[in-house]
């Protein structure tokens, strides 16, 4: 049985730890963070080699268990071999339902703090998807020689001012509504509103055409408000985390790591064209690896097939 039959087959064992967050730590915008603890979680054996994967502002450390947001590129796909590797995932700060202004790199500065306190000198891999990229691409600027390889996908060095104004009206849209005693009710809406961005109009066109019913309902409108109903984030939490994503921005030429990127064509939150300007400049480009896909900003999610092979090969390439 080869090592990926066997890790599809196998059980893969899972182990929590929380780390303490040092005393006084502060984010950089001078708010106090509520957390006490960083909240991970490690898949596979421990003691080899430790790959971090971070992906939206909706994922969390559960990366690759039976229900992990990432299981079917992980696992299903292989993307990383648990015969040699240690994957990791963790809960993006804050963990408390708290509003408060947190950036990519408060978060790549935790991480940096939990390493220390697991002694762990580098990183063999960070793979970074979404808001999980900025997070990498902050930590490879502020610490390069913490992370031996970096994978970026669908994120840049900065955001287009139209994802800027996307994520704009959902707070305005959430704050609105919980002006008016229904946080719960704006945050669906904001959820529906975002879903329309992560998707592209070729996937909803396919899936649901054109056309309203009598009471004015299409067959999109029930699916995004289904989306919107089954979204459970702790409102203020999300609001938090919407917003440090337009507060990301890193120099490409800082980013001194090998660095591997993939963007997806249609994707319009992230566009091709600004994943071109990060390869162009970065230091130590291990390349730019391009994919279609109607699900556009959520390829990462929904494309393993495309995505599991270049995770897997820059796992391999040579520092």
């Amino acid at each position: 049985m080869t090592a990926l039959a066997r890790q599809r087959a196998d059980p893969l064992a899972i182990e929590d730890l929380d780390v303490s967050i040092p005393a006084g730590f502060q984010l950089e915008s001078g708010d106090s963070l509520p957390d006490t603890h960083t909240r991970l979680r490690f898949f596979g054996a421990r003691g080899a080699p430790l790959v971090l994967a971070l992906g939206g502002i909706s994922a969390g450390r559960d990366v690759c268990g039976p229900n992990g947001w990432w299981s079917d590129t992980i696992v299903g796909r292989g993307a990383v071999d648990f015969q040699r590797f240690t994957l990791v995932g963790l809960d993006f700060a804050p963990t408390a339902d708290a509003k408060l202004r947190i950036c990519p790199r408060d978060q790549a500065r935790l991480i940096l703090s939990a390493l220390d306190a697991l002694d762990v000198r580098a990183l063999h891999a960070f793979i970074g998807a979404s808001y999980g990229g900025l997070v990498g691409l902050a930590l490879a600027a502020l610490a390069p020689e913490r992370v031996e390889r970096l994978c970026v996908i669908s994120a840049a060095h900065r955001q287009s001012a139209q994802a800027l104004a996307w994520r704009g009206v959902q707070r305005r849209v959430f704050a609105y509504a919980a002006e008016k005693g229904e946080p719960e009710a704006g945050l669906a809406l904001a959820r529906q509103l975002a879903m329309i961005t992560y998707r592209t109009g070729d996937e909803f066109d396919a899936r649901f055409g054109a056309g309203i019913d009598g009471e004015g309902h299409g067959e999109i409108d029930r699916y995004l408000e289904a989306r919107g109903r089954a979204y459970a984030a702790a409102p203020r939490r999300w609001f938090s985390l919407s917003e440090s994503i337009d507060r990301a921005s890193v120099g490409p030429n800082t980013v001194r790591v090998p660095t591997t990127l993939i963007a997806c064509a249609e994707d319009q939150l992230v566009p091709l064209p600004l994943i071109r300007e990060l390869s162009a400049a970065l230091p130590i480009s291990s390349g730019l690896h391009i994919i279609n896909s109607i699900y556009g900003h959520d390829a990462f999610l929904k494309a393993p097939a495309d995505i599991a092979p270049i995770i897997a090969q820059c796992l391999e390439n040579a520092p």
